[in-house]
């Protein structure tokens, strides 16, 4: 197995967390739209004290006390009178202001508006008004027009870049909050590396999510180079390297909770171990819920529980699926009480049997959390295959499941890690060979499409 660095959980989550952040800044947008633009619009006076206080301390206050009326209400008041504008007094006094150019005798008059145009006439105003004030006091104190009001081409607020940047930082902080939040809540295996460690047994293999799996759950209906065959091919490889003190194996395949694919990966893996030539058994142990039957096209009426209560005979019992090597010995009809027919010795007789006839048998049973089955059908095997979903079952039920078998004294030989995102696997190492993928493939064949090449992945076997 190639060992890859694990990458943070929360990192993993990345594509949320960009979504959310080019949400916030779709938010600030929306809120830029519905706020009314306001610009800004200066001119500038220049102030020229008398030449004995040009450069004392007293001239600066007089410069710096002049900007109070520059921007208030008197000038305010001209402005109105001068533009004959349809505000108050009061309205137009708001938007004005005047400071001091620092370092400099000049008084510069800022004027805002929801109109360029009008926010240039205003601030225009205003210098002309003062300048017109100064003279009218009869001082030594001179003041003129240095700089014209222009209107302006971009408004002075919202500012539009800072709120837009502000909004993507805010959706950053709550996609990284809501990422954190859910890691803490989410404690699924979601990785290859995962998996190994909680259940402290090797990752014999992964299978990627494939949402045609629904309608074509066994690989005799996929091409031969299909991303699943392939994947299920690495399985049976690691399977057979595992090192297991019998000629002859028989090896329960179970999950920890329902729904997790572990029938179909006891279909898949029997017919792939067939395909090599060796002799496989495959048994319906789950006499729960079975699906082999119905994923086989084979006859459920007469199986294991029939071989158990002495109605037919092994041999009669076990039936022929389509690929040549391959007998299946289905559940037969379903008993009130399946723990209690699966710990006879007559089951256990009917394994050692099936292990003499053939080179490999499997047990498909049911979850080891909801009831007991597969505990007592690994406890008579030579070990467990463990069947785990990706990012649907729990850090703890698995730990639970491997406590169920450790308890009856039975061997995690392995886990399989199913359903799992393709970029997931191609990031950890656990690719199909080669880099295939759907996009290379025929729907009607599953056939590669006939292209340039092939690019290497790194493989499990």
């Amino acid at each position: 197995m190639s060992q890859t660095r694990r990458a943070s959980p929360v990192l993993s989550r990345w594509p949320s967390i960009v979504v959310l952040t080019l949400l916030g800044v779709g938010a600030a947008a929306l809120v830029l739209s519905l706020v009314t633009p306001r610009y800004a619009a200066h001119a500038d006076v220049l102030v020229s004290p008398p030449e004995a206080q040009s450069t004392s301390a007293p001239a600066e206050r007089t410069v710096a006390s002049y900007a109070e009326v520059l921007g208030g209400r008197t000038t305010a008041a001209d402005v109105v009178d001068a533009l004959a504008l349809d505000r108050s007094v009061r309205s137009v006094d708001g938007d004005l202001s005047a400071a001091v150019v620092d370092g400099t005798a000049v008084l510069r008059v800022t004027a805002t508006s929801t109109d360029a145009d009008e926010s240039a006439r205003i601030s225009q105003a205003a210098a002309d008004a003062f300048v017109t004030w100064v003279k009218q006091q009869k001082t030594t104190l001179t003041a003129s027009v240095v700089s014209t009001a222009v209107p302006p081409t971009t408004p002075a607020s919202p500012a539009r870049p800072l709120w837009l940047v502000l909004g993507g930082l805010l959706g950053l902080l709550v996609g990284v909050t809501a990422a954190v939040l859910r890691q803490r809540a989410d404690h699924s295996i979601r990785s290859p590396a995962e998996l190994e460690e909680v259940a402290g047994a090797p990752v014999l293999g992964a299978i990627a999510y494939d949402k045609a799996a629904t309608d074509t759950p066994l690989i005799t209906s996929l091409g031969t180079h299909h991303p699943r065959f392939e994947a299920v091919r690495i399985l049976r490889t690691n399977l057979q390297f595992v090192d297991i003190d019998h000629d002859h194996k028989v090896i329960t395949v179970t999950s920890a909770v329902p729904g997790e694919g572990k029938s179909t990966t006891a279909c898949n893996l029997a017919i792939a171990l067939a395909q090599t030539g060796v002799r496989v058994a495959l048994v319906e142990g789950d006499l729960r819920r079975p699906r082999v039957a119905e994923y086989l096209s084979l006859e459920r009426s007469v199986g294991l529980t029939t071989v158990l209560v002495g109605r037919v005979a092994l041999e009669a019992g076990l039936q022929q699926a389509s690929t040549p090597g391959l007998d299946v010995l289905t559940s037969g009809a379903l008993p009130p009480n399946p723990s209690e027919i699966l710990q006879t010795s007559v089951m256990s007789a009917v394994v050692a049997d099936l292990r003499e006839a053939y080179d490999i048998v499997l047990i498909d049973a049911p979850p080891l959390l909801p009831v007991t089955d597969a505990s007592l059908l690994a406890s008579i095997s030579d070990g467990a295959l463990l069947v785990v979903r990706h990012g649907d079952t729990g850090r703890e039920a698995v730990a639970s499941a491997v406590g169920r078998l450790e308890a009856v004294g039975a061997r995690v030989l392995g886990t399989v890690l199913t359903m799992a995102p393709v970029k997931e696997l191609a990031r950890t190492g656990y690719g199909y060979g080669y880099g295939y993928g759907p996009e290379f493939f025929s729907r009607a064949t599953g056939e590669p499409k006939a292209r340039g090449g092939a690019r290497r992945t790194r493989r499990t076997e």
